[in-house]
């Protein structure tokens, strides 16, 4: 493809639709999430590490090939992992986002991916099928198991697709909608996102006295955020968190799980024991029966995403059995480059 493409009419109703979904944290938090429009051999995504909700401000998506990366799918070719071999030319300089192929195979014109939290509260249970069959019933929806972001979720989507699917739940990931303008994708949203919605459990009160005792003197501080340290006052909810990571913007800027302080163990003890695995200091900690310590440090991105996990649990029962990303599949994330430069992105 030659010559820089001219925007679509359509993608100034879908970056309308962006700003709506990208500034609810109920929908998207931080960068995450994607929306994409096609206009003939041109579709148009927001770039990696862009905000949804900057859309109406600044120049967020991109031009791709979209026959050349269909084709990349179709013939197993590896550059349909590499986003930025199918950009046009002439655009700003940034990345397609590394899902640019898992909006190439919907045939629907408007495509928006979202890590909406009531999907998330679902889709990281066990038994999620089963909870989303009896909530979704209606809707013309899939379910795809969990697979690394990129070519292979592509393929994986695309291999459940029927002509009429245009709702696709990701296991451990979130969720996709299709529509042949934004308009109609943003109904949609907005009907899974009702459809799936679970009310949130009551806020408990933080030990702030034990949990400024602990921190003093150290790059941690008490979470000025009351929903964080939800995560640390019920026993069930610390067994959840401690376990294992639940999906995969977690891992990236928050790291595998949550780490927890041990009884008996100071804080910098336990940022001993974590680092001497050869993992970072811990980008928050939880204080079992207390709270939630965040260190100073930590970046808006991060934060978000604390934010996120504290939200999804409050949606999740106590005793509900969750499914967690295996070592592999969260070490596969952390030494991604696409996300390594998403992260770059987002450091601040």
């Amino acid at each position: 493809m030659t010559g820089s493409p001219r925007q679509p009419d359509a993608l100034q109703d879908l970056r309308e639709t962006s700003v709506r979904f990208g500034s609810d944290p109920m929908h998207i938090q931080g960068a995450g999430g994607n929306a994409s429009v096609k206009d003939g051999a041109v579709m148009w995504i927001k770039a990696s590490g862009t905000l949804l909700a900057d859309a109406a401000d600044k120049e967020i998506f991109v031009g791709t090939d979209l026959p050349a990366m269909r084709r990349a799918l179709d013939t197993g070719d590896p550059t349909a992992d590499q986003p930025a071999a199918f950009l046009c030319p002439g655009g700003p300089d940034l990345r397609p986002s590394i899902e640019t192929s898992l909006h190439a195979v919907f045939p629907q014109r408007v495509v928006l991916h979202t890590h909406c939290i009531h999907t998330l509260a679902h889709a990281v249970r066990k038994d999620a099928r089963a909870c989303l069959a009896e909530r979704l019933q209606g809707f013309n929806w899939a379910f795809v198991d969990y697979k690394k972001p990129g070519a292979h979720l592509a393929r994986g989507v695309q291999a459940v697709l029927k002509s009429d699917t245009n709702v696709v739940v990701l296991e451990n990931h979130g969720l996709i909608v299709a529509a042949d303008n934004a308009s109609a994708v943003a109904d949609l949203q907005s009907q899974v996102h009702e459809a799936l919605s679970l009310p949130a459990a009551g806020l408990k009160r933080a030990d702030t006295v034990a949990l400024n005792a602990l921190a003093e003197g150290s790059t941690y501080a008490a979470a000025d955020d009351p929903h964080l340290h939800q995560l640390a006052l019920d026993p069930h909810r610390v067994a959840q968190v401690t376990k294992g990571s639940l999906y995969p913007d977690h891992v990236i800027f928050c790291g595998i799980a949550v780490a927890a302080v041990r009884p008996g163990e100071t804080l910098a003890q336990t940022v001993d024991r974590i680092t001497q695995t050869g993992a970072p200091a811990p980008v928050w900690l939880i204080v079992p029966g207390a709270g939630v310590l965040v260190r100073k440090d930590a970046g808006v991105s991060a934060r978000v995403m604390m934010r996120c996990l504290a939200d999804v649990m409050a949606r999740v029962p106590q005793d509900a059995a969750l499914n967690y990303l295996s070592i592999e599949q969260n070490l596969e994330l952390l030494d991604w480059d696409a996300e390594k430069y998403r992260q770059k992105l987002n450091a601040c």
